[in-house]
């Protein structure tokens, strides 16, 4: 039987916590990393009917990509919802777990699945993430260069874009001495020594530094690992927010609303001006959107899908874009299959191991 760690682990496998923005909570809200479950429910948000189909359901752990905790809680005391919430999971014993930015900003997570449900192709990230690369650089004897930069990039260096092992080398001499209690892979105590070495240097994602540098000492032959770990500001270009795609053939407007409709459930959908010519490019961000209309405009869409417009920036398109609100719970609703079957993986080492997809509808607006 999983411990909730193990699901913890392959979660954060697919959407790394370094990449949730600062204002979010996700992760473990409430729970022990220890402790075992058998099944977990998958569900967009956490309500206390979803606390309670886990309750009937013998759930050990509710996955949700909205958080239930957005604040500091200073005291549970069942005064609304959230608090309401948490302390019905307490009370059952059943965890809480969140992916939420995180998941939005991997190529592969919500706007990932947007695309696919639109079927949209060659999907970019729409802003690539600042801040999130490093590059690791160390010196190897040239007769084992080969098998450290392969620990490296087993380890996950070396990775841009979509291309792996990517690295530099350059040939060149180190120079050390061992002092009194060294223990020299080459050369002799109290004597400078000369190693034809290696340079080996690749690109990282930051929150997999430990690792690689982890997997170069397990592979170097020196006592000491000489090395370098520089801080990039390098956009990545598989992490970040919204995405864009196109469509295999132009399609026309009411086409692209019944599409639309049909892929996300969207009951309504709000737009500015309709675009004069068929649409190619689409650009997207599951949930809150606004902020990347500008980017979207730079990317030459001809259609930006999210939601939670406000009134006064639906003037913001200059009339070179068309704006199309399908709403948050229609945007993101997808993901929580997307998560089952992710987590579907681990039945693979753990054969009793269920994920079910919640039936509780937590969207809380509803259209007459």
């Amino acid at each position: 039987m999983p411990q909730i760690q193990h699901i913890i682990d392959a979660l954060e496998r697919l959407a790394p916590p370094a990449l949730q923005e600062d204002y979010d909570n996700s992760g473990l809200l409430v729970g022990e990393p220890h402790a075992e479950v058998d099944k977990v429910l998958v569900s967009l948000d956490v309500t206390e009917e979803v606390v309670e189909e886990a309750k009937a359901c013998g759930v050990g752990l509710i996955v949700s990509h909205h958080p239930i905790v957005f604040r500091p809680m200073k005291r549970l005391t069942g005064r609304d919802q959230v608090e309401r919430t948490v302390m019905a999971a307490l009370r059952a014993g059943i965890g809480l777990y969140a992916i939420h930015t995180n998941l939005d900003n991997v190529a592969h997570g919500v706007n990932a699945m947007m695309c696919r449900k639109l079927g949209l192709e060659g999907m970019k990230v729409l802003r690539p993430a600042q801040g999130t690369l490093a590059k690791i650089v160390t010196f190897a004897p040239s007769a084992h260069a080969d098998a450290v930069r392969q620990s490296m990039f087993n380890a996950g260096g070396g990775r841009i874009g979509r291309y792996d092992e990517c690295s530099f080398s350059h040939e060149g001499q180190g120079t050390f001495r061992a002092g009194e209690g060294a223990s020299p892979f080459v050369g002799r105590m109290g004597e400078q020594h000369r190693e034809e070495e290696t340079r080996i240097e690749m690109v990282a994602e930051r929150w997999n530094v430990g690792r690689i540098l982890a997997a170069m000492r397990a592979a170097h032959p020196y006592e000491e690992v000489a090395h370098d770990v520089v801080l990039l500001d390098n956009a990545h270009p598989t992490a970040g927010s919204g995405g864009v795609g196109t469509f295999a053939e132009p399609v026309g407007w009411e086409d692209f609303v019944a599409r639309v409709k049909s892929a996300f459930g969207a009951p309504v959908i709000r737009h500015t001006n309709p675009p004069k010519s068929p649409i190619r490019k689409v650009a997207l961000c599951g949930g809150t959107g606004s902020f990347l209309l500008s980017d979207a405009m730079r990317a030459g869409a001809d259609v930006f899908l999210s939601s939670d417009f406000k009134y006064h920036e639906f003037f913001g398109t200059e009339g070179r874009i068309t704006i199309a609100d399908i709403g948050h719970a229609e945007a993101e609703g997808g993901i929580s299959q997307w998560l089952v079957d992710q987590l579907a993986n681990l039945k693979d080492g753990f054969p009793n191991f269920a994920v079910l997809l919640s039936e509780v509808r937590t969207n809380p607006i509803h259209v007459s």
